[in-house]
């Protein structure tokens, strides 16, 4: 089965891939909107531990749908949930059996719920996998410290291929970085840079 495994570069996903490397054939897929050259990152992770990856292009248009809705709301939560399911749907259109990603047990952004999943599957005729779905943060924080080097910081500091960072650029040109500093409360972020 050839999988295209959504990653950040970061320890949820990159410890996702570690699962299902012994099941699957498995690609990690960087996604940008092209505005960053931030999704080298999470490329650069993906090689540090061994995986093929490939670059995946996302609709410049869903990115700003996502920031307008963030700034309307306030806060990033549904704005980051449109782009993960938008990268979802692109990743289901490649040429893969199955799509997965770095979600967790109890991530509050982005998630996705079994409608979603299943919806995905049906229309694009894939199978979707979510190998962290019943694991909870603290036992993903040891299994990375078991099997990663990772780098940790402000999310400020630490570079990664997400969404977050891109959508960061695209707000602070059109409102500010007063809006972003408002909207992104400062929180840790990783990257991997190696298996231990």
């Amino acid at each position: 089965m050839e999988v295209g495994l959504l990653s950040s570069g970061g320890k949820d996903s990159t410890l996702a891939a570690l699962l299902l490397e012994d099941h699957c054939d498995l690609t990690v897929l960087c996604c940008t909107f092209g505005i960053t050259d931030d999704y080298e990152h999470a490329m650069a992770a993906g090689e540090a531990v061994g995986f093929e990856t490939r670059r995946v292009d996302l609709d410049d248009e869903v990115a700003r749908d996502a920031i307008e809705q963030m700034v309307d709301d306030g806060y990033p939560r549904n704005g980051i949930q449109t782009v993960h399911e938008h990268a979802l749907e692109r990743a289901a259109e490649l040429d893969f059996d199955g799509i997965a990603d770095g979600t967790r047990r109890d991530d509050r952004v982005p998630t996705v719920p079994r409608s979603l999943a299943q919806s995905v599957e049906d229309r694009y005729d894939v199978e979707h996998l979510a190998p962290l779905a019943g694991i909870g943060r603290g036992a993903i924080d040891r299994l990375a410290e078991e099997h990663l080097r990772v780098e940790t910081g402000p999310s400020e500091e630490i570079e990664k291929g997400d969404y977050e960072s891109e959508l960061r650029v695209l707000i602070a040109e059109e409102y500010g970085a007063e809006a972003v500093a408002e909207m992104f409360p400062e929180h840790e972020q990783s990257r991997v840079v190696g298996r231990r």
